[in-house]
């Protein structure tokens, strides 16, 4: 992993500032239009023909069910979402391809070709929790516009929720001491950009991912790691050399040979204002106790302590007694900690009896056994909460929202007649999650397994299983 310097975390420096929408501008793919499963193209293709394509629909994305031991997840990536619908085109190179390999006949094609979503979407702003059952993201207007949605909605939002949730129980684990993401190498290179932003939601500090710092403006922090070390003569040599680059206030890695003479050897080069030093390795507990005394005992004492090495919300929970300052997370966070995924789906959940605009809406909902039965009809959700304003639960419904929740609603604008009305600082998540959070019952941030931190109740609600 990349040695940190916790500098950053106090004063940013010079940082490229967050775009007012938390998104970068389009450097990435141009369209995200083939970020899609074939199947719903064959789906657009048959409907056409039958008639059935210009149906009003609604299509909601939920989870069944949180990953075992969470108490509660994240919505994570909604930003990403609204620019994913945005980007959604078939150009004529993607037309080309559809046509070539046989995917669809030419009256798809031209539908592909005009294709724009003008529907409607709400959602649960991103920093939101949500529970089993929540409505997390609601996309209203024909079959034909919503069913192409599916799998790119479904990528971003199960991949950087899971990373979300993940983040949170970090952050909540390490108590108010800064974490840094740190694991662009151990996933996918733009999957680790997305990785980094998610994190960020969840309460991490900063990155060493300089893509992420360009795209989103999270702050960037990174120094040296044991390459560096091992290219100089002797560990001296090598702290002079990053010491004359960086100054004192950088972290020095301890753990390339000895620590208790890396440790000496840092505040000889660096003075008693080095900034930090870094330990990647071992008994990290009992390495920071006796790193701190030594740090002291050589009057550093405000040299921080910064302690990686393959930390989960565990380890991080195991460090709370240890005079650490901050983590670094790589693996165990861009993997989710356990749960790369948060397993939402994208459902009908209702559709206009006729293609007629004015039809009515009808309840639809799968109903086959085997656990993946689902809730029809369009729903609301609201958290309801006790006198002293804690929640207590989550309240799901069809029809008209009870007077004692009408103020409670947790689902937002985000897209209107096709135009994205929901843009937001990434700042904004980030805050909204840390105090969404802070009001959760003391048991959502719990590493031990146990239910929802709120149960779900559902209201009017059809087909429910």
């Amino acid at each position: 992993m990349n040695t940190v310097d916790p500098a950053p975390l106090r004063a940013a420096g010079p940082q490229r500032a967050p775009r007012p929408d938390g998104e970068a501008s389009p450097v990435d793919v141009p369209s995200t239009a083939l970020f899609t499963d074939r199947y719903e193209l064959t789906m657009l293709r048959a409907a056409l023909r039958a008639g059935t394509a210009d149906r009003r629909c609604v299509f909601e994305v939920f989870a069944r069910r949180l990953p075992d031991g969470r108490r509660y997840g994240v919505v994570a990536g909604v930003g990403r979402v609204l620019r994913a619908v945005r980007d959604f085109r078939f150009d004529d190179d993607l037309l080309d391809f559809l046509r070539d390999r046989g995917v669809v006949d030419e009256a798809t094609l031209r539908r592909l070709a005009a294709y724009r979503f003008t529907g409607d979407v709400h959602g649960y702003p991103e920093g939101e929790v949500y529970f089993p059952g929540s409505p997390v993201l609601r996309v209203e207007g024909t079959f034909a516009e919503c069913v192409l949605l599916e799998t790119v909605i479904l990528s971003i939002l199960n991949h950087d929720s899971a990373v979300a949730a993940a983040a949170s129980r970090m952050t909540a684990a390490a108590a108010g001491r800064p974490l840094i993401e740190m694991g662009a190498r151990r996933t996918h290179e733009l999957a680790a950009v997305a990785a980094a932003r998610a994190a960020y939601v969840g309460g991490f500090s900063a990155t060493s991912n300089l893509a992420a710092g360009f795209r989103h403006g999270i702050p960037t922090v990174g120094t040296s790691a044991h390459a560096f070390t091992l290219l100089h003569d002797d560990e001296r040599e090598a702290f002079r050399a990053q010491v004359d680059s960086l100054g004192p206030d950088t972290t020095l890695l301890v753990d390339t040979y000895d620590v208790t003479e890396a440790v000496r050897t840092a505040v000889e080069v660096a003075g008693t204002g080095l900034g930090a030093v870094r330990i990647d390795s071992g008994d990290l507990v009992s390495a920071a106790h006796r790193v701190r005394r030594q740090l002291d005992e050589l009057g550093a004492a405000g040299t921080r302590i910064v302690v990686t090495s393959d930390l989960d919300e565990y380890a991080i929970a195991s460090l709370a007694a240890a005079p650490v300052d901050a983590y670094g997370v790589g693996t165990r966070l861009v993997t989710g900690s356990g749960h790369p995924t948060a397993a939402m789906v994208y459902k009908l959940v209702a559709r206009a009896t006729s293609a007629d605009p004015g039809a009515p809406l009808v309840p639809v909902a799968k109903r086959a056994t085997g656990g993946k039965t689902s809730v029809g009809g369009r729903k609301w959700a609201a958290r309801r909460v006790d006198e002293a304003g804690t929640p207590i639960a989550e309240v799901v419904g069809t029809g008209p929202v009870p007077e004692d929740l009408a103020d409670r609603g947790l689902l937002v604008p985000l897209i209107e007649g096709g135009e994205i009305v929901g843009r937001e600082p990434l700042d904004a998540a980030r805050d909204r999650h840390a105090a969404v959070r802070a009001c959760l019952p003391a048991s959502a941030t719990r590493l031990s397994p146990g239910d929802p931190a709120l149960p779900t109740e559902y209201l009017g609600v059809h087909g429910q299983g």
